[in-house]
């Protein structure tokens, strides 16, 4: 008869942690927690979908709690006042992590822009606003369509673009960004930035919908940044630059800004120098249908 023996009761803690955590894809950990109770409970005890989960994706360690939509805000901050609500919480995590983990890695990759929110200026409103970035190509309704700053006699002062993406949390992985190529100036100008930075966050409020006409204003007073991306020189070409991030990078709340750093082109007609672009494209993937609170832990 075939000798059969379970390794969680055989081995220490530490060794069966250790095997385990080898596993690196979220189905791998599920099918565990289904082999037998006494599995289930060493996987959801040990937090094993939330460790792999945080190994995979970082910035969720900023996540607070987790919270069942069938329960409140102060039920889920009962945890560790009972083993009951400590066991209840730990299978909650359990259970969001593993679908977190799986949802970042199974969506497919496209383009996540939802709305534009803001540009620090615009130097003709709203013929050449921010929302003409959210168009495809550099044409619409038969006249060129691009947003442009306001015009600076220093090439250091930086603008800012500000987005709302599709879901509360995307995984982002890639930004292209198009400058405009006046081809109805002189010379054909292309007005790029030297360089470019990426900060992904959320709002210090709740947004409300519809979004309304994108505002001329800075974004510091109004969003949370949780994460910068390095500086990235731009090309003066007029093509679609690809600027991919150093690792998939988990955007929590929905807001990614654009920082155009430094300025190339002066324009002839004022001796100003200025930043045009057609469209950003930002690649993700994305899980969709979470909830997230942005509040302090309590004291």
């Amino acid at each position: 008869m075939e000798i059969r023996m379970d390794f969680l009761n055989w081995l220490d803690h530490e060794t069966s942690m250790k095997i385990l955590g080898c596993l690196q894809d979220p189905p791998d950990l599920v099918r565990v927690s289904s082999v037998s109770r006494s599995w289930r409970h060493f996987v959801i005890a040990n937090g094993l979908c939330k460790q792999l989960c945080l190994r995979m994706f970082p910035h969720f360690r900023r996540v607070y709690c987790v919270i069942e939509p069938t329960c409140g805000i102060e039920k889920a901050l009962e945890v560790g006042r009972s083993k009951f609500v400590e066991w209840e919480t730990l299978k909650r995590e359990h259970k969001a992590y593993a679908f977190l983990a799986q949802g970042c890695l199974l969506f497919p990759f496209k383009e996540c822009i939802l709305d534009a929110i803001s540009a620090s200026s615009t130097d003709d409103y709203p013929v050449e606003s921010i929302r003409n970035t959210l168009l495809q190509g550099d044409h619409s309704e038969g006249r060129p369509s691009y947003w442009s700053s306001k015009g600076q006699h220093d090439i250091a002062v930086p603008e800012t673009l500000v987005y709302k993406l599709a879901a509360d949390i995307c995984v982002i992985t890639e930004i292209n960004i198009q400058p405009f190529q006046a081809y109805f100036q002189r010379d054909s100008p292309i007005y790029s930035a030297i360089s470019v930075r990426f900060c992904m966050g959320h709002p210090k409020c709740p947004m409300g919908d519809p979004l309304g006409e994108p505002l001329d204003d800075t974004a510091d007073d109004k969003f949370i940044w949780t994460y910068s991306s390095p500086e990235f020189p731009m090309a003066q070409e007029n093509s679609l630059q690809n600027f991919k991030l150093p690792e998939p990078v988990v955007c929590i709340g929905g807001i990614l800004q654009i920082e155009l750093l430094g300025r190339v082109q002066r324009q002839e007609v004022d001796g100003l120098f200025y930043i045009w672009f057609v469209q950003p494209t930002f690649f993700q993937q994305s899980y969709f249908g979470v909830d997230i609170y942005h509040a302090a832990p309590p004291a």
